[in-house]
């Protein structure tokens, strides 16, 4: 009885504690009932409520005995309601004290071992996600969801191919949950990293919601030195009306993110002599290799403008049976633009010619200086239909479509400043690319909720479709589309059978044992240039991963946990068949015959009760064969550079993680994380040179702290920082130079947040991002200091 009295006293004093705990600290047997915030709000329908005549602050929490989370509400969630690994988690609440969030992946900013690579508000096309094992580039190696519908983008596994985080707001949010590690047979192989569980807002009551907020940057670096600017609204409003409940959020963003692109020219290159236009505002530096090179100016500068609907709408058939559907809309018009530095005697700007800088003569391309503009409508659906019996069986169907109605790049092909008038360019249509998913779950407790056997099982289907076609055009800004210049197209689906049985061995040992089939198709494929399409053979593949877990629970104190699983990270559409054709027809930059990752990963965690919070280590492990990277494979004449399969890495660490509130004082609430890894590279016959180097964009240490103050009931006071230690972006690690454009660099950055509850309904908050305005890089430079205020009603 200890940790019960220990969890309701520590959720009623401080109900914002850090939910790495996720109610570890209350045996799921003993469980008081919750105080929300603490714990994951469950949003029970109300008829059910009544029922089991709880109220809605009293509706079911997870909790975890023994080392294992178990879910048991009916908010639509993708978790499994065993989850056997290490989770962690932020709440509504922390996140509007806590954290400066424009967008939704700012809610993972501070948990253990992650890194979302956003680059300015509103990144729409290069926020990956980098977890303990897998980099930036990875992002193919873990699962983002939102109530049970897939966000993450496996058409390709690149910075292009980030999770569609704009389909959830950071006002929608109620919680989010991050499962670590492919040890839950419910999930496939993609989740070798993480899982990462958004839940958004479902009333209970009427409700509306409302905020604005205003970011500045200003931004100083090479030859640029100005300010860039956000503007934020959101509103949103809800009910529930006898068995119906109904959620409706609009979000606008108007971003302005700094320059991210530059062109460039090593000084090597240059012939030397007086040929060409003598220019001056040329940055000389040092690249990532620490050749010296010029940069020229600025190739990619994002205005974007975003507007985001959700609705969503639930019916409770019975006191346990749920219907839930979801709509998100999703509409960006963008514009790439970039400036010079270069300026001729008359100080006007150069863009193009043949350029003299110091002696030496440059040759610009009219794409050095890119010009774009790019118009996206996005839809999202979901249904479920799920019941929450609580006894002996429940089940769940769910279906979710995910549709690019409009993805359109328009880029100039001719010089500037002639092609801010038009002229000759390409337009990139996506049309008809997305994904697909089917799922049936079930949950069979034969001898109920405390039995000794709980089992999940499920049948999935995911599709994923690439229709991509690039054309020429006359006028690149309005011009129709002309000839055909490149074509990609192709289809994979992965079917997946699963099941995982909870086993309470003893009153002090607990064990979870699952595995998961596999079938894989990959069909359709088809790659193109202007005169030839190359078609590809249907692939059929399976395979089967197993997983196990066992925890026991050593004393009242302290709880030890063992986790191993395989993961099978199969091939996305873009790796296959995204690539070209030489004019004598041979596949160049793609391989439709390219392995499966396959991974083995083990984790051993010892959790300690501190009273007031959690203490946490973890070891992990993991070797995996056929890795999926881009290299050039030196054993071919000539060489080749495509996503190849690298033979083997194998990735070691240590992850340890504090969580507590009202440490020295009442109201002061502290989250820290410490990582350590080591990943390296063990095998690689294509490229050998890399054999005992870093995986790409791994650094040994990283780690995060957070610390709220909270003396009242009106102000909270946060500071926050993350670190990085020293990473290569390259597989032989021949960039030394991280910071560098196109470098991976290490970084140390502050946050804070001061938030004033002005009255009961309205809130106001002002924040900096890298208050310390450390200068670094991820191939991209990351925002510097930035300037942050909001004003919040809740009615």
């Amino acid at each position: 009885m200890r940790k019960s009295r220990m969890a309701l006293a520590l959720a009623s004093a401080f109900p914002c504690v850090f939910v790495s705990s996720l109610g570890v600290l209350a045996h799921a047997q003993t469980a008081p009932p919750v105080v929300p915030v603490a714990t994951v709000a469950q949003d029970v329908p109300a008829s059910a409520a009544k029922a089991t005549s709880a109220s809605p602050a009293q509706t079911t929490a997870p909790v975890k005995e023994l080392g294992v989370v178990t879910i048991s509400g009916g908010q639509p969630t993708s978790l499994p309601t065993q989850i056997p690994t290490t989770i962690e988690g932020v709440t509504r609440e922390q996140i509007e004290h806590a954290i400066n969030a424009t967008d939704s992946e700012d809610a993972l900013k501070y948990l253990p071992s992650l890194l979302v690579r956003k680059r300015y508000i509103g990144d729409y096309n290069h926020a990956v996600l980098s977890t303990r094992a897998s980099g930036t580039g990875n992002p193919a190696r873990s699962m983002v969801f939102a109530d049970g519908i897939l966000l993450s983008n496996y058409l390709g596994n690149g910075p292009t191919n980030a999770p569609r985080w704009m389909l959830v707001t950071p006002e929608e949010i109620e919680r989010v949950d991050v499962l670590y590690g492919p040890f839950s047979a419910a999930y496939a192989g993609n989740s070798v990293g993480a899982v990462v569980d958004y839940v958004t807002r479902m009333p209970t009551k009427f409700e509306a919601h409302g905020k604005v907020s205003y970011q500045h940057q200003p931004f100083d670096l090479y030859g640029t030195s100005t300010s860039y600017a956000g503007k934020q609204v959101s509103a949103s409003v809800g009910n529930k009306n006898g068995d119906w409940s109904w959620f409706l959020n609009f979000n606008k963003t108007d971003s302005e993110g700094q320059p991210l692109t530059f062109p460039t020219r090593l000084v090597s290159a240059g012939a030397v002599g007086s040929a060409g236009t003598p220019v001056t505002g040329a940055v000389l530096g040092n690249n990532r290799s620490n050749q010296p090179w010029y940069l020229l100016g600025t190739a990619t500068q994002y205005h974007t403008q975003q507007d985001h609907i959700k609705a969503k709408i639930a019916y409770d058939f019975s006191p346990t049976v749920r219907a839930a559907y979801t709509f998100g809309w999703w509409h960006n018009e963008s514009e790439g633009r970039p400036t010079s530095y270069l300026r001729d005697a008359n100080g006007n700007a150069v863009y193009s010619g043949t350029v003299n800088i110091n002696g030496r003569s440059f040759a610009l391309t009219p794409t050095d200086f890119n010009v774009s503009n790019e118009d996206l409508t996005h839809f999202m659906h979901g249904l479920s239909v799920k019941s929450r019996t609580q006894g002996t069986f429940d089940w769940e169907v769910a279906a979710s479509v995910y549709d690019y109605q409009t993805d359109t790049l328009r880029a100039a092909t001719v010089a500037l400043p002639a092609a801010l008038n038009g002229g000759a360019g390409r337009i990139v249509n996506s049309k008809g690319t997305g994904w697909n998913t089917l799922a049936a779950k079930g949950t069979w407790r034969p001898d109920g909720m405390q039995g000794a056997h709980i089992v999940d099982f499920g049948l999935q289907r995911d599709s994923y479709q690439l229709r991509t076609v690039e054309n020429a055009t006359t006028n690149w800004v309005s011009g129709d589309a002309g000839a055909r210049n490149q074509a990609f197209n192709g289809d994979t689906q992965l079917l997946g059978l699963w099941a995982q049985d909870t086993w309470k061995i003893a009153p002090q040992w607990k064990a979870v044992l699952g595995a998961r089939a596999e079938r894989w198709s990959a069909s359709n494929g088809q790659t193109g240039n202007a005169t030839t399409i190359v078609g590809h053979p249907e692939r059929n593949e399976t395979y089967v991963s197993p997983k196990a877990a066992v925890a026991y629970q050593a004393s009242d104190l302290w709880v030890l946990k063992a986790s191993t699983g395989r993961a099978v990270r199969m091939p996305t559409v873009a790796e296959l068949y995204q690539g070209g054709i030489s004019g004598s027809g041979t596949l160049i930059n793609n391989d439709p015959n390219l392995k499966p990752e396959k991974s083995w990963t083990t984790e051993l965690t010892a959790e300690r009760d501190l009273g007031n919070g959690l203490l946490r280590l973890t070891a992990f492990f993991e070797r995996t064969k056929d890795a999926l990277y881009s290299q050039t494979n030196v054993l071919v004449t000539p060489n080749v550079t495509n996503v190849q399969n690298v033979d083997a890495i194998r990735t070691k660490g240590l992850e340890l993680s504090y969580q507590a509130a009202n440490v020295f004082v009442r109201g002061l609430e502290l989250g820290s994380s410490l990582t350590w890894t080591d990943s390296k590279i063990t095998r690689n016959d294509k490229f050998p040179a890399s054999v005992g180097k870093w995986q790409p964009r791994i650094p040994e240490w990283r780690a995060t702290a957070v610390a709220t103050y909270r003396p009242d009931d009106k102000w909270s006071y946060t500071l926050g920082a993350r670190y990085s230690g020293k990473q290569y972006s390259t597989l032989d690690n021949t960039d030394p130079n991280g910071f560098a454009y196109q470098g991976a660099s290490r970084y140390f950055t502050t946050d804070v947040r001061v938030r004033y509850q002005v009255t009961k309904q309205v809130s106001a908050a002002v924040g900096i991002d890298n208050l310390n305005n450390y200068k670094f890089w991820n191939f991209h430079p990351y925002p510097q200091r930035s300037y942050m205020a909001e004003l919040k009603v809740d009615l």
